[in-house]
């Protein structure tokens, strides 16, 4: 019997390097860094120290919302550009690095703007939250991660995520990753570490 393919953990929402450091030790692969409006944005120069104190071979992801991410990349070393807004296939790719689009998710209708963006290397699929760019915390009908697989690109699911949550989404979507940040919070933009480990046993079945 084949083994089941690794599905991978990103923990976003990261504003100081206790958390980082605390995600990397608990198994975590990426981590994600927000730079648009929200009360876990940072600044490029401060995940850039945050990711100067990083072991090697962890991937960081930058949250923009309508934003060109090359200013941050100049002071940032990050790994890929995670779009959460209404950029358009052209803006994404430009993008310097690799990008993943995120699409905001109530019925099957909204996959049919995935196919227009041929360049980006994965899509990440979030609630529709009426007025939310960015990521909701909110749960989409899970079923319609399996229907996007059908464009060919890694499917990451977000929202809703916690390590309650997470094993039945793993179990019903089969993603290529999932990605979680309020779900794993002690206090707004503050990560609990027990909930960190216990995130990503739950992913690897533990």
């Amino acid at each position: 019997m084949a083994a089941q393919n690794k599905v991978r953990v990103k923990i976003c929402g990261i504003t100081n390097p206790e958390d980082a450091l605390a995600a990397v030790e608990a198994g975590a692969d990426a981590l994600g860094f927000v730079f648009a409006p929200s009360p876990r944005r940072i600044t490029a120069a401060q995940a850039a120290a945050i990711i100067r104190e990083l072991p090697p071979f962890v991937t960081t992801v930058g949250l923009v919302v309508g934003q060109d991410p090359r200013p941050l990349l100049d002071e940032c070393p990050l790994d890929a550009i995670q779009y959460h807004g209404s950029e358009s296939p052209e803006a994404v790719a430009a993008c310097p690095v690799r990008s993943i689009k995120a699409f905001r998710i109530s019925s099957e209708a909204d996959l049919d703007a995935i196919p227009r963006f041929t360049t980006a290397s994965a899509v990440l699929l979030d609630a529709y939250v009426p007025g939310v760019m960015g990521g909701t915390g909110k749960r989409f009908p899970w079923d319609l991660a399996l229907m996007a697989k059908r464009f060919g690109k890694p499917v990451i699911v977000a929202g809703g995520l916690s390590p309650e949550t997470v094993p039945v989404c793993v179990s019903t979507t089969q993603p290529y990753a999932v990605d979680v940040s309020s779900g794993v919070e002690a206090e707004l933009g503050r990560k609990d570490h027990a909930k960190v480990r216990a995130f990503v046993r739950a992913v690897q079945g533990d």
